[in-house]
């Protein structure tokens, strides 16, 4: 199996800035005339990062990297729950407190591994495919493609699981189209960048996978090597 230079940083990467979301979740800010949650501020990274594993890797590449993340973020549920349910040594006054920060509700705790799973799963399929049809070229049209459908699936379910049937649907609506609008303008914003990580990963790891043949079922375990020979990236 080929090793990548970077490859195993860029996962420990983004399955840290995905357990870092989670923690900082529960905050609701205020930026500007929007009234967003810590998640949205930095969670959407976690999607140029599956751009990146994708388009640059291949599918099994990010196929990995999302399970990492799904495993480090049942973990931290889990361990959450646990380290609250248990009684609090004599002396130690923080049981409040803590619970706020670390005790996941299981409902949300379930709608944030599910609308994870569902969602970053759609966005590498979609980038993948469309890496396809495009032959390699126009790398905008996926990695905005991509998160249009892999934040629709993200925002929808996450919402409609943790506030479906109850919290009146014009305001579960609401939050779906705000939340949903702001992530996909958000990495808009980001495709400068994204372009600027892509072709530099591409260049020092000499590859450009396309996923000709690719098993694109979330559970296959044999990893495929990404490695198609290195294209010429057509500028947008």
């Amino acid at each position: 199996m080929r090793r990548f230079r970077y490859l195993d940083e860029l996962t420990i990467g983004f399955v840290v800035v995905l357990l870092i979301s989670n923690l900082v979740g529960p905050k609701i800010c205020r930026v500007g005339p929007l009234n967003v949650s810590g998640a949205e501020l930095l969670f959407p990274v976690t999607y140029i990062f599956g751009d990146i594993f994708t388009e640059v890797y291949g599918y099994a590449a990010a196929r990995r990297a999302i399970w990492s993340g799904f495993l480090g973020m049942a973990l931290l549920s889990l361990m959450g729950w646990v380290a609250v349910a248990l009684p609090p040594a004599p002396g130690w006054h923080q049981q409040h407190a803590f619970a706020i920060v670390f005790g996941f509700v299981p409902r949300f705790a379930a709608a944030s591994l599910i609308a994870y799973w569902a969602g970053e799963f759609t966005n590498s399929y979609t980038l993948a495919k469309l890496k396809l049809l495009t032959r390699g070229r126009w790398l905008w049209t996926r990695t905005i493609g991509s998160t249009i459908t892999g934040q629709a699936v993200d925002t929808a379910m996450v919402v409609l699981v943790a506030f479906g049937f109850t919290t009146p649907w014009p305001t579960v609506a609401r939050l779906i189209v705000s939340s949903y609008v702001v992530k996909v303008v958000y990495e808009v914003l980001a495709t400068p960048l994204t372009y600027l990580v892509v072709s530099w990963l591409k260049r020092v790891e000499q590859v450009d996978a396309l996923d000709t043949g690719t098993d694109f079922s979330p559970f296959a375990l044999r990893r495929r090597e990404a490695g198609a020979p290195l294209m010429e990236e057509e500028s947008a």
